[in-house]
């Protein structure tokens, strides 16, 4: 059911083709907001728009890498003309790295990662806030990783990228705050995406469950929609006064050392 809580915005999302882009799309669009997602894949964009209704006049989707500056400062604008303005920034696009040891790591698929998942997002910052700086008011979320905050969460250049979009916001959250724009972090852990289905089957065939899973306070792994009820949250007036901020959604895994169940299970 919605409440109307976007009702009236404009948000651009990227990477929206898939996962915790496209939840946050359908989530947005119910809650009243007009989306204009961004994604690589004009395939997958097909494939997902038609889980929205054709006739609506509150989705419009757009290829482009979102790494690219030239590129981006086109769908910018593109979006904002598209809808009348803008006042939600999205910067979810992203890869998963390479699961490889530091001396396996290939400077070029570094470097690649570090271009999509931490260079895209400032781009995007770079080209759209001074749209919601103009108004005095806007929201900007930017997908980090508690993989950004904590060792052994993630490959190394993944961790290295999403560690660089923390700072990232926390550093533009000072200055763009003052002018009325705040910019967060959302910071999931071990989440059901096409992105981390390849790794979660290799180890449920490996030892028969998902590790990920077994450790969490939770028991279970996270799902799109709960990244995407956060990232709601983020975008609207209710968090009108949190900024600078790395919000883990993970189950809790983040608040503790996981430890064994014998352990836990006892207190």
């Amino acid at each position: 059911m919605s409440s109307g809580r976007l009702e009236g915005k404009v948000a651009l999302i990227t990477g929206v083709a898939g996962g915790i882009g496209l939840a946050m799309a359908r989530r947005f669009v119910a809650e009243g907001a007009r989306v204009f997602g961004v994604d690589r894949s004009q395939r997958r964009l097909d494939a997902a728009l038609e889980g929205f209704d054709q006739a609506s006049e509150r989705i419009a989707f757009h290829r482009a890498d979102v790494a690219d500056e030239a590129s981006v400062e086109a769908f910018v604008t593109a979006a904002a003309e598209r809808f009348g303005g803008l006042d939600v920034l999205v910067a979810n696009a992203g890869v998963g790295g390479w699961m490889v040891p530091i001396q396996g790591t290939e400077v070029a698929n570094f470097m690649e990662t570090i271009r999509i998942n931490l260079l895209g997002p400032m781009l995007l910052i770079k080209h759209g806030a001074p749209r919601l700086t103009a108004q005095r008011s806007g929201a900007i979320i930017v997908t980090a990783s508690i993989a950004g905050q904590r060792a052994n969460s993630g490959p190394i250049d993944y961790s290295a990228s999403k560690a660089g979009v923390i700072s990232l916001v926390q550093n533009t959250a000072q200055s763009l705050g003052r002018k009325g724009v705040r910019v967060n972090a959302l910071c999931p852990a071990g989440t059901a995406t096409p992105m981390t289905k390849p790794s979660f089957d290799f180890l449920e065939a490996a030892v028969g469950t998902n590790p990920l899973a077994d450790i969490n306070p939770m028991r279970r792994i996270g799902a799109a929609e709960d990244m995407a009820d956060a990232a709601l949250f983020l975008a609207s007036d209710e968090s009108r006064y949190v900024n600078g901020q790395a919000l883990n959604v993970c189950g809790g895994l983040s608040a503790a050392f996981p430890a064994p169940a014998i352990i836990t299970d006892n207190l």
